[in-house]
């Protein structure tokens, strides 16, 4: 098994900083939004940030190493885990951060492919091991992080059952939905489904599967495939799901859907910090490191 988990927190939460009048946030909170990285907005006990219970989580399925990929303004991530480039020392894990350049001509990251492949340039030992990647403002269980870190595949992703997941449905029929072989072999990435295809979609066990952004990656074969990964032509940035259907193309049979039935808590915007608060306090009532 792996100790490696790369964790994505350079975007730029355009989302988040969406302006939004509620009445279930303080003032505090909402400065918060508007001015931290997601995975930094205090939603925890103490006002401690969701990447906190994520790195719990990584810490409690066995990872070691764990590299935060921050924006070039990301200063606030070494107040929370470590002011050194590498190598911090936080509960027992070894914080690194890498840092995504937004290149020249552009105002925005170019995406989370954009965001690996920076990373694996500034820690090339990557490019020789497998690694995990998810994203700072999703907190995923320990349960599946650990199942990332089990698997033979040399590629895999969690593929959660849609029906599980606690969002209002307008907001889950925007997910896109992977298509799975009777072997859960991932075959296709479907962006904007319509009804008419959900039924095309479905799996094995009849659920529709959609990804999260939790990822397990074979470092040497796909860095191929983020180098060269092409710009999507509608949202103008490099993605994931598109290394991984390339590499899925290239070498068929080496990407794992591994179905998991549970709710993803995320931050995307304001309106989620509220419900967020309050499934930690459901089932994180105590921040405890003690694992």
């Amino acid at each position: 098994m792996h100790n490696n988990l790369v964790i994505l927190a350079g975007g730029a939460s355009s989302r988040m900083k969406k302006e939004a009048i509620l009445d279930n946030l303080s003032p505090e909170e909402i400065a918060q939004a508007n001015e931290r990285s997601k995975g930094l907005i205090g939603v925890g006990a103490s006002g401690r940030p969701l990447l906190d219970y994520l790195l719990l989580n990584a810490k409690k399925a066995g990872y070691k190493n764990i590299y935060i990929i921050i924006g070039e303004q990301g200063e606030l991530f070494k107040e929370f885990y470590g002011n050194q480039n590498e190598n911090n020392n936080f509960h027992g894990l070894t914080i690194s951060f890498a840092v995504q350049y937004i290149p020249e001509g552009r105002v925005k990251p170019f995406g989370t492919a954009d965001a690996l492949f920076q990373a694996v340039e500034q820690f090339p030992e990557l490019n020789t091991q497998e690694y995990s990647v998810c994203n700072s403002d999703n907190l995923y269980s320990a349960k599946a992080l650990l199942a990332l870190r089990e698997t033979q595949s040399p590629n895999a992703f969690i593929s959660y059952d849609r029906d599980a997941l606690e969002f209002p449905s307008e907001r889950i029929s925007r997910f896109a939905i992977a298509k799975l072989d009777q072997n859960n072999q991932l075959l296709d990435i479907l962006e904007k489904p319509t009804a008419d295809d959900l039924e095309h979609y479905k799996d094995v066990e009849g659920k529709i599967r959609v990804s999260m952004n939790a990822f397990k990656f074979n470092g040497n074969t796909l860095y191929t495939h983020l180098k060269n990964c092409p710009v999507n032509p509608e949202r103008d940035e490099k993605e994931l799901p598109t290394v991984l259907l390339n590499s899925v193309k290239a070498n068929p049979n080496t990407t794992l859907g591994i179905p998991f039935s549970e709710h993803v808590p995320d931050l995307t915007a304001k309106e989620d910090i509220a419900d967020v608060k309050e499934y930690l306090k459901k089932h994180y009532p105590v921040l405890d490191w003690n694992v």
